[in-house]
């Protein structure tokens, strides 16, 4: 048995390990054909989708579940933001264990406990029981986000990557589209009940797809267990700190790039919760299905600006890459965030809640929807890029830095969330967005500081980053 204790076993990936095979090097990434990639990447884009559908399934029908529990939708509210704030351990949790037993090993542990939580929160008889079985499904999908990004880490090379990504989130992004509606039609038809016991099915669903078409992608020799081995066969059991990973934002410029993006994306959640009372109650929208397809813009939007994102973020790094006579600077990446990030996330977000507020008829309807689909591209164009950056500038630790990045998003989102309703109550929906659109710039702020001083503050930090020409 082995104790993550002291700092030599807190590193995974020690120049031993490393020195087995150079993690950049060519023949590393050619150990898969480009169809068996593309099968991997398909594989574990379709379990993220699975958790961020199960994320989204329930918030049309928070009004519902309250009547059937008997209690409210603030209450009701108050697990979803529990829920992202588990998501966020379990993230670090698992992305730990990723990198000491390798990829695969975390699904097969993880999706027959999603599983069973599932079952728990479609028998959910009070709002206790809600808040736990909800909070273990998150704990058990948790790892599907972070392992998946590092998945496209150990498969793709560096200029292949932010696209790779873009196709990753497009997949993994219908599950915000889709599951408001799906999640409505079947409340409304039958129970949500029975939508939270069908993605369990799912979930089973997954894991045969994940022992069929999901090999271990990890880089020969670098996984904490490979060099256990070498040394005492026996010594499988081991207790690493989830935490660890939190350890990688001492990093300016991971903690610029993580908590920026963050609080641009809290605009997202701001307007998209609480929907069924904003646009739905301003405009008499009450049937639940018809609720859920008020989700289906700003989904769109995501998917629309998700593949355009990644595409842009390669062609920036192409461009710069050029331009400096082929050396590769990390935040060039970022320069691909502008327009999202300065217009296209925060100008939506301030008007649609003026719109809600002030324009009554199916024009106000129609203008708010127009603008969610605005500001779902923008959401992709402003933090898609920044994902990427982040696994760029960490190769050697990819799941742990996407399992940070993850924790923070969570931890940023799930604080804002408890607020919501009360701050639309208070204060109104157009002053509540307007808040939240300067939450955004500040975050913006934050990435374009990274762009103008990342390398200097790589120079500085005492984090190992990735760095040099691949």
């Amino acid at each position: 048995m082995s104790n993550d204790t002291s700092k030599g076993k807190n590193d995974l990936l020690t120049s031993e390990t490393t020195a087995l095979i150079a993690p950049h090097s060519g023949d590393v990434y050619d150990r898969f054909s480009k169809g068996r990639k593309q099968i991997i990447l398909i594989t574990v884009s379709s379990c993220c989708l699975l958790m961020l559908f199960t994320a989204s399934s329930l918030t049309p029908v928070i009004p519902q579940i309250a009547e059937d529990l008997k209690t409210t939708g603030t209450i009701v509210n108050f697990s979803v933001g529990l829920s992202l704030f588990t998501s966020a351990f379990g993230g670090l949790f698992w992305s730990r264990y990723a990198g000491y037993f390798g990829r695969r090993r975390i699904y097969d542990l993880t999706l027959p406990l999603y599983f069973l939580a599932s079952l728990g929160v479609a028998g959910s008889r009070n709002v206790p029981e809600l808040i736990i079985s909800r909070a273990l499904q998150a704990f058990g999908c948790s790892a599907f986000h972070s392992v998946g990004e590092a998945v496209i880490t150990d498969v793709f090379k560096l200029e292949h990557r932010g696209r790779a990504m873009g196709l990753y989130g497009c997949l993994a992004l219908l599950g915000p589209a889709a599951a408001p509606l799906v999640g409505g039609l079947v409340s409304e038809r039958l129970s949500w009940r029975i939508m939270q016991a069908g993605l369990g099915g799912v979930g089973i669903v997954m894991l045969a797809l994940i022992i069929a078409y999901l090999p271990e992608t990890m880089h020969p020799g670098t996984r904490g267990i490979d060099k256990i081995d070498v040394k005492n066969k026996k010594a499988r059991v081991v207790f690493l700190n989830p935490l660890i990973p939190l350890g990688l934002l001492k990093s300016p410029v991971l903690f610029l790039s993580t908590v920026g993006p963050a609080l641009t994306l809290a605009t997202d959640y701001i307007m998209l919760i609480p929907l069924a009372y904003t646009i739905g109650q301003r405009y008499g929208i009450t049937n639940k299905a018809l609720l859920g397809t008020l989700f289906i813009p700003s989904g769109l939007g995501n998917m629309l600006g998700i593949p355009f994102a990644g595409w842009l973020s390669d062609h920036t790094v192409k461009t710069w890459r050029k331009l400096r006579d082929g050396q590769w600077v990390p935040e060039d990446r970022l320069r691909a965030t502008w327009y999202g990030g300065l217009y296209l996330v925060p100008l939506p977000t301030v008007i649609v809640g003026f719109v809600i507020q002030f324009f009554e008829g199916s024009l106000g309807l129609v203008f708010a929807i127009g603008l969610l689909l605005t500001h779902g591209i923008g959401m992709c164009i402003a933090i898609g890029p920044c994902s990427t950056y982040n696994v760029d500038v960490m190769q050697n630790r990819s799941a742990e830095a996407a399992a940070a990045k993850n924790a923070v998003r969570c931890v940023i989102i799930s604080a804002l969330i408890f607020g919501i309703l009360p701050s639309i109550e208070a204060i109104g929906v157009a002053l509540t967005n307007m808040i939240a659109a300067v939450i955004a710039l500040i975050g913006f702020g934050m990435v374009q500081i990274c762009i103008r001083y990342g390398p200097q503050l790589r120079a500085w930090s005492s984090i190992q980053h990735t760095d040099g020409s691949q």
